[in-house]
């Protein structure tokens, strides 16, 4: 058979074939391609892909993406002899700068008897789309905030480490690559780090457990860790992602000390509290000063609402209390009655707020006891609503003898607290002193209009509603002042 024939006949071969197959001769003339190897270089004949490697390089320029030689090509190669496999090039047509592919190339050099070349081929497979997947898989891995690591099965040394992983743990990315899944552990002090490492070596999912990376400046961090199987090419890996537990386990700590200090203030303060679920107002907990007010323990209490608990006077009352509750989430010093433990009911001012405790709503009740405060604040108004019905005028002995019929609050703020000014301590101690408008006007030269305005804002700064509520609270703090004269 003729050497002429063996060609006719390999060309025959090699023309169905789905992998490209470039035949040279050895004086660098490109003798045939088929149509596979045409297409993957975007070409329609032998003459667009060049006659001759010279003009096959001015055509394609190339870029190697591994087993970098530098200025040569593989069909160079091929004409020099070269037995390789595995090279991976980028291909682009200088006429055509978009169209560009990826092949994986191997050389066949076949010989004669002799030892001289007879068959010089360059086989190519086009990669394009497997190197277009993994640049996007490569992107994707990169951009992702959570942290992975992508390690290789074979060697068990990591490949691949995204920026999240280098931010989490402060290693740089040579600390990573190519170092083993022991030097950097990723499965350190896992819970179940043997069950991760027999996976792991098997090729198998990892399901998530707790770990403590260690750190390279000293130190660990808390981590979920789990392990998915993937390829990257044909190589198996294994993708570590880690969920940070750092800041969760900081703020559990920080949720645990504000809880201690929450029941050490809630335990500890000295006006009745009570905390109770928000859905239904069941009550979960009752501090000391509510026992030792209402005379109920937890026994009675815990687990039961307070009307089950009888400690409701008026049923009208605690409905008003619980739709406030529910329509603004909050309630500041309603008055209402409650009752002991044995029958007597006690005047109590309540003051509630909507809270959450683990994402459950609660709501906390404050009950101060104002039983005494009422008592002698009715006998207190009764008194100066009487005289007032009769005279628009005091003597300084009847004001000082109505006053000393309410005992003195304590807590309640004084003046310099209620930052009065001049003019108010002036028309406060004139009032305590029995004038009416008319006369402190004149004593202070000022209209009366003026004088009524200072008086409103005296009012509101008390906190009081009339005449007499004022001269009382004045009464209780050293007014009248010893000088009430014109400045």
């Amino acid at each position: 058979m003729t050497v002429g024939v063996d060609r006719h006949e390999l060309r025959h071969i090699i023309a169905g074939l789905s992998e490209g197959v470039i035949l040279v001769e050895p004086d660098q003339t490109i003798a045939y391609a088929n149509e596979a190897a045409l297409a993957m270089h975007g070409a329609g004949s032998l003459d667009e892909l060049g006659p001759t490697v010279d003009d096959y390089r001015q055509r394609f320029a190339l870029r190697y993406r591994n087993n970098v030689t530098p200025n040569q090509y593989p069909i160079e190669r091929v004409v020099a002899g070269e037995q390789f496999h595995d090279v991976v090039v980028e291909v682009r047509r200088t006429d055509r700068p978009e169209q560009d592919f990826v092949h994986s190339l191997r050389s066949l050099v076949a010989t004669d008897r002799d030892g001289n070349p007879s068959c010089l081929a360059l086989i190519l497979k086009d990669v394009t789309d497997q190197f277009e997947a993994e640049e996007r898989f490569e992107a994707t891995f990169n951009a992702n905030p959570a942290p992975a690591v992508i390690t290789r099965l074979s060697d068990l040394r990591h490949v691949k480490v995204n920026t999240g992983f280098l931010e989490m743990t402060g290693f740089t990315r040579d600390a990573v690559i190519g170092r083993s899944v022991y030097e950097v552990d990723v499965l350190a002090e896992a819970r179940n780090r043997d069950l991760g490492i027999a996976r792991l070596k098997e090729g198998s999912t990892i399901p998530q457990m707790e770990a403590c990376l260690g750190l390279p400046e000293g130190g660990s961090r808390f981590v979920i860790v789990a392990g998915q199987p993937i390829d990257m090419g044909d190589e198996p890996c294994m993708l570590f992602t880690f969920a940070d537990l750092e800041l969760r386990r900081k703020a559990e700590t920080a949720l645990r000390q504000s809880e201690a200090r929450f029941a050490k203030a809630f335990r500890l303060t000295p006006v009745p509290t009570v905390l109770a679920r928000g859905r239904d107002f069941h009550v979960t907990g009752i501090n000391e000063a509510f026992t030792r007010v209402f005379g109920l323990g937890e026994d009675r209490v815990i687990g039961r609402s307070l009307a089950e608990a009888g400690l409701w006077v008026n049923d009208r009352q605690r409905m008003d209390v619980e739709a406030a509750m529910n329509r603004h989430g909050y309630l500041h010093g309603a008055e209402v009655c409650l009752r002991h433990e044995d029958g007597a009911s006690l005047d109590c001012l309540v003051s509630a707020e909507r809270i959450e405790i683990e994402d459950d709503p609660f709501v906390l009740l404050v009950m101060q006891d104002i039983t005494d405060r009422k008592h002698t604040e009715r006998e207190l108004f009764d008194a100066l609503e009487a005289v007032m019905a009769d005279t628009s005028w005091f003597s300084r002995g009847l004001i000082e003898k109505l006053a000393n019929l309410r005992r003195p609050e304590a807590g309640r703020p004084d003046a310099c607290a209620l930052n009065l000014t001049v003019r108010e301590r002036q028309i406060l101690t004139l009032i305590c002193s029995g004038l009416d408008d008319d006369a402190i006007a004149r004593k202070l030269g000022l209209s009366r209009n003026t004088v009524r305005n200072h008086g409103a804002a005296l009012h509101r700064k008390l906190g009081v509603h009339k005449r007499s509520e004022a001269i009382v609270w004045g009464r209780e703090n050293g007014f009248p002042l010893q000088s009430s004269g014109k400045k």
